[in-house]
């Protein structure tokens, strides 16, 4: 692909992070000068760049951009400054359990019966999960055919401020090396490169606890060049059609808290754009809702079509995660991933550990399950496993013409066999790494590997009916068990609905840059990956 507009433009952004010293994240918000409520918008309003979505691909383009064009910054979500349950470590899921329609975390259930969450917060994805940092895989970057220099140097940039080494407790520890014992070798130590064997990976945690997310890089903006507005739901984007060979984005509708609409378009120049950074489920919905998707369900809904493009909202994957539950007779460290074992045969393996992690559960059931354990119950943690990739696809259909209501989504997990394959080698891992000589402190010699198994299986970790029992294979303990990592991604993808240059096909001055462009999942954790080129939970 040309590289000129995509790498270079993120090289601009993180080429700041070399004078970047980082503030806690839990000290004095930022002042940003340019960020305001929606409700404060003025009702028209023209601008070189209008980005949709200010999350961890949305953040890093606006700051770029910024620096020679003036550029709105739509983001449905609040500021993450200030809330605890975002920036401080030890509070790691309360915000997926927060129900509320303030909360930085909107809620979702996919059609397979899997609960989800999407990010609703200045930072998108970088303000919720569970902070793991590394790069993609060298053949990956390869196959999109981005520039490994280019790619590297961002990365490189990046790394001097948001990323950091971890502090490895003992649980860790453990489980890498009991990881080791289990054969995924050899020992990489502490590397963000997505390398084969056991590695100990980047977090955006500092050492103090405190997260740094991508609305840290709004630092490197330039005030006058742009604009921020929060709690701005943009419903749809305006095209030009009269007089031209093909339908122009020039503009978009976006509502405040109140309802008040208001419209914001493209100033005049053969360069400006609107982006559309709006996630994995937020672009593919937009452009439906604009009238860019599959003709007859747009219809369906009573929407204009603007163009028939039948593979927006298609190719949707999330990779599905397995994990088992390990009761500790010994208290264990607060830790979130930090740890990943490599396999040859496509499955990573990863480790939570402390008291908070049932909070980052992935359904209100299994957090109020956790919450009824006694104490030594509940001391613990987790062994995951993740399916690369994966190859199982779904599609993504519109519920509504709301936007700020949850598309319907279908993943198809473990649809393909070789994806259900990877799980059941990666579940069988974990269970080398529980009866390893380096875990074996960590565990009770009663509770033995069915019963661990089947401890986890009868917890309400998803919404599918549950048919596991110990004299079963372990393919009906993958699929009954199946959770999210909240890696999901698709449904804007290369060479379906943009062109390599990440321009939508079929229309002019419109871009989508996030996720939701990717046919796989970049290395064990896109967020790095969506930083510099994004998510990115």
């Amino acid at each position: 692909m040309n590289l000129g507009w995509w790498w270079r433009l993120f090289a601009g952004a993180l080429a700041g992070f070399l004078f970047f010293h980082g503030f806690a994240a839990t000290e004095t918000a930022p002042n940003y000068s340019f960020m305001y409520d929606a409700t404060s918008a003025s009702t028209l309003s023209y601008y070189d760049y209008i980005i949709v979505g200010g999350g961890t691909a949305g953040c890093p383009l606006a700051a770029t951009l910024s620096q020679n064009a003036t550029v709105l910054l739509l983001e449905r979500g609040g500021s993450p400054y200030g809330n605890p349950n975002i920036t401080k470590m030890a509070s790691f899921g309360a915000a997926l359990s927060d129900l509320s329609q303030s909360s930085p975390s909107q809620r979702f259930i996919s059609e397979d019966g899997v609960i989800n969450a999407r990010a609703r917060v200045l930072g998108g994805g970088s303000c919720i999960n569970a902070g793991f940092y590394t790069r993609a895989s060298d053949e990956y970057i390869k196959q999109a055919g981005w520039d490994g220099r280019l790619v590297k140097e961002s990365y490189q940039w990046m790394e001097k401020s948001v990323a950091f080494e971890p502090s490895l407790g003992q649980w860790q520890s453990a489980v890498r090396d009991g990881l080791l014992e289990a054969g995924v070798m050899p020992s990489n130590g502490f590397t963000y490169d997505h390398i084969y064997g056991t590695k100990v990976g980047g977090t955006i945690f500092d050492q103090q606890g405190n997260r740094h997310t991508a609305a840290d890089l709004l630092e490197y903006a330039n005030p006058s060049g742009l604009t921020v507005f929060l709690h701005a739901s943009v419903h749809k984007i305006l095209f030009a059609i009269k007089g031209k060979r093909r339908p122009k984005a020039h503009g978009v509708v976006f509502r405040d808290t109140t309802g008040a609409k208001h419209k914001a378009y493209l100033k005049q120049g053969s360069k400006n754009e609107i982006i559309v950074s709006a996630g994995a489920l937020g672009s593919p919905q937009l452009l439906m809702l604009s009238g860019v998707g599959p003709a007859q369900h747009l219809k369906s809904h009573d929407i204009t079509v603007v163009l028939d493009q039948p593979l927006v909202g298609q190719g949707m994957s999330d990779n599905p995660m397995n994990a088992v539950f390990i009761p500790s007779p010994l208290p264990v460290e607060v830790s979130l991933i930090q740890v990943v074992g490599i396999t040859h045969f496509g499955s990573y393996i990863e480790a939570a550990s402390g008291e908070n992690f049932a909070g980052g559960a992935s359904s209100s059931p299994a957090v109020e399950y956790m919450n009824n354990l006694d104490e030594t119950t509940f001391r613990g943690g987790f062994i995951l496993e993740k399916v690369m990739g994966p190859i199982s696809t779904g599609h993504l259909e519109l519920r509504t013409r709301n936007p700020n209501d949850n598309p319907s989504v279908t993943f198809n997990y473990f649809k393909d066999p070789q994806d259900l394959q990877r799980c059941v080698q990666g579940i069988q891992t974990i269970e080398k790494i529980i009866e390893s000589k380096a875990f074996f402190r960590f565990r009770y010699e009663f509770l033995s590997w069915p019963i661990l198994l089947n401890m986890t299986a009868n917890a309400p970790l998803n919404l599918l009916p549950k048919h596991y029992n110990p004299s079963m294979p372990l393919e009906v303990f993958c699929k009954d068990t199946v959770m999210t990592i909240w890696h999901y991604h698709g449904g804007c993808q290369v060479g379906k609905v943009v062109d390599l240059d990440y321009k939508v096909l079929g229309v002019d001055a419109l871009r989508v840059i996030d996720g939701s462009t990717f046919n796989d999942s970049p290395g064990t954790n896109p967020q790095a990956t969506v930083h510099g080129c994004e998510d990115i939970e």
